[in-house]
């Protein structure tokens, strides 16, 4: 009988620990002060370049483990460092996941490079598909692709919403509709190269959290790129979209595969925030001295503390498991992807919010880090696919039936 084993190994101990040094004597002495700046911090990703933790190199080794657990260990450490220089370095493999899901050898090896740049000139990719209109609707989304035979080129026109990277990426992966009849089942995805025409990012969000990744809208007023940019191919769209109108049952669709390939991942990232608002409240709490003793010897103190280990411990081993059978090609027949997510969001927030608490007053200044966890924690319930989005999937998944 095959032996089981919770432990890390040699390999994803090294990186882990690699990692967390980078989050704890880069990113957090960083971290303050572009979460006041809300600006994108070009010198943590440049220096994240050159000791190898931004790249496709990177993330190729980590997606190669066989467990399926080095990228959702490395996103742990990074973001229990901070969550918003976190995305502003991890943000870029949402595009990249999008290529990699949807796109051709020959493409994967002309686009993924071109979203990181160099160690010199590093760049950011930007996954652009929520929309104004249709966020958690991905199936009402009004952004149009319409292919040129005269010029074999594809023309797409919209807007999109809440883009991480929006703007100010070189790759920029646009998902639209190419056959608005079809719903989610009509829609592909785009390279849209650097610099190419049409494309334009006015207005960057000002945001509760993650002050430092770059938000923005997106708009799309006739950008063509050329045939090449669809992602997969011409002829696999149209062979997939002659089986929609068929009815024959849906493969999947360009913004949910990539949805379903990183929400492990975005759960692991909310881990790191919860973790590092634990044990500063740890920390804290045994430090701090009221009517002449630490306030963890006081049984509330102390409870909602083990609380808050026995949730994150939880959560990490729904994503640990998500992350084990999206890489081994397991169906999330469960929904566990949605799962891993959905509980890691969820106790980011419980968590982040009681440390905030057991630390009080202090808890509410800028003095102490427990503020920015707390209003970074609050994403992880939203983006990616709310809550409420995560419970509807799982509850169709385990019911068989289509649940509204």
């Amino acid at each position: 009988m095959a032996e089981f084993s919770l432990d890390l190994n040699e390999e994803q101990r090294d990186l882990r620990d690699w990692v967390h040094g980078f989050a704890a004597e880069v990113v957090r002495p960083a971290a303050a002060e572009w979460d006041e700046r809300e600006d994108t911090p070009w010198p943590v990703i440049q220096e994240a370049a050159k000791v190898g933790l931004y790249g496709f190199e990177f993330l190729a080794t980590c997606w190669a483990d066989p467990t399926g657990l080095s990228l959702p260990i490395a996103s742990e450490e990074l973001f229990w460092g901070d969550a918003g220089i976190g995305l502003s370095i991890f943000g870029t493999s949402l595009a990249v996941a999008a290529i990699y899901g949807a796109g051709t050898p020959d493409q994967m090896i002309e686009w993924v490079p071109q979203c990181f740049g160099d160690v010199d000139s590093p760049a950011v990719a930007a996954f652009c598909t929520s929309e104004p209109e249709a966020g958690s609707d991905v199936g009402a989304m009004r952004t149009r692709a319409v292919y040129d035979e005269a010029t074999d080129e594809w023309v797409l026109s919209g807007q999109k919403a809440y883009a991480t990277n929006g703007g100010i990426a070189g790759v920029q992966v646009v998902t639209a509709s190419v056959d608005p009849t079809l719903g989610s089942r009509g829609q592909a995805a785009f390279v849209v190269p650097p610099g190419t025409p049409g494309l334009a990012a006015t207005r960057k969000l000002r945001k509760l959290g993650l002050r430092a990744s770059h938000t923005a809208d997106v708009f799309l007023d006739g950008v063509r790129v050329p045939g090449r940019c669809l992602l997969g191919g011409r002829d696999a769209l149209l062979e997939r979209l002659d089986r929609a109108r068929s009815g024959q049952r849906a493969t999947g669709q360009a913004a949910m595969r990539t949805f379903e390939l990183s929400r492990p991942t975005v759960g692991a990232q909310a881990l790191g925030v919860a973790r590092a608002a634990y044990e500063y409240a740890l920390d804290y709490a045994k430090d701090r001295i009221q009517f002449g003793r630490p306030i963890i010897e006081n049984q509330a103190v102390a409870f909602a503390l083990a609380d808050m280990r026995m949730e994150i411990d939880a959560a990490r081993l729904l994503v640990w498991r998500a992350s084990w059978m999206g890489r081994n090609n397991r169906p999330f027949t469960g929904g566990e992807g949605s799962m891993s997510k959905l509980k890691a969001g969820e106790v980011a927030v419980s968590v982040t919010e009681k440390a905030v608490q057991l630390l009080g007053g202090a808890g509410f200044v800028r003095d102490h880090p427990v503020e920015r966890w707390y209003r970074d924690a609050k994403i992880y319930t939203i983006f990616e696919g709310t809550s409420e989005i995560q419970r509807l999937v799982i509850s169709r998944a385990i019911s068989g039936m289509q649940i509204r």
